[in-house]
């Protein structure tokens, strides 16, 4: 695949990380690990923060955020103007994230999710792509739009 992606996880997620990285290198899949590369605590925002303003900012395509439910990697992802960070539990929600959302970051919980099934969301997340459509997109639009407005 020729996709960059940028990953990472806290200490709650790292364990399940380390299993996605191989499954990674197993497809060939280009990645940058933000951390955490222990299983010592970490605070998710500060993996978060970097992973979330790379994608953002075009260095990668997608990314991959873990913690132990994906619940505080999605909210900190999702401060950072330009993601559209996903929390997806199963095949189905990584792929309606990419395909009717453009969800540009996934986030699962490293204590809540299996790893046979977390290395086929991951799969269902890369593969899928956005759909596009005139209703689809104008949400996205919609979505995107909210990053410039005031509070």
């Amino acid at each position: 695949m020729a996709v960059r992606i940028a990953i990472g996880s806290d200490h709650g997620g790292f364990d399940l990380k380390q299993h996605l990285l191989r499954l990674l290198d197993e497809l060939g899949v280009r990645y940058e690990d933000f951390g955490t590369f222990t299983r010592d605590p970490a605070d998710y925002p500060d993996i978060a923060a970097p992973v979330a303003r790379g994608v953002a900012d075009g260095s990668f395509e997608l990314g991959i955020l873990i913690c132990g439910t994906g619940i505080g990697m999605s909210i900190a992802a999702n401060k950072i103007p330009g993601v559209r960070a996903a929390l997806v539990t199963d095949v189905e929600t990584a792929r309606l994230s990419r395909e009717h959302n453009d969800a540009n970051i996934m986030t699962m919980g490293g204590r809540t999710t299996p790893v046979d099934r977390a290395r086929d969301i991951v799969r269902s997340f890369l593969q899928t792509r956005f759909d596009g459509g005139s209703r689809h997109s104008r949400r996205v639009q919609k979505i995107a739009a909210l990053d410039c407005k005031d509070s």
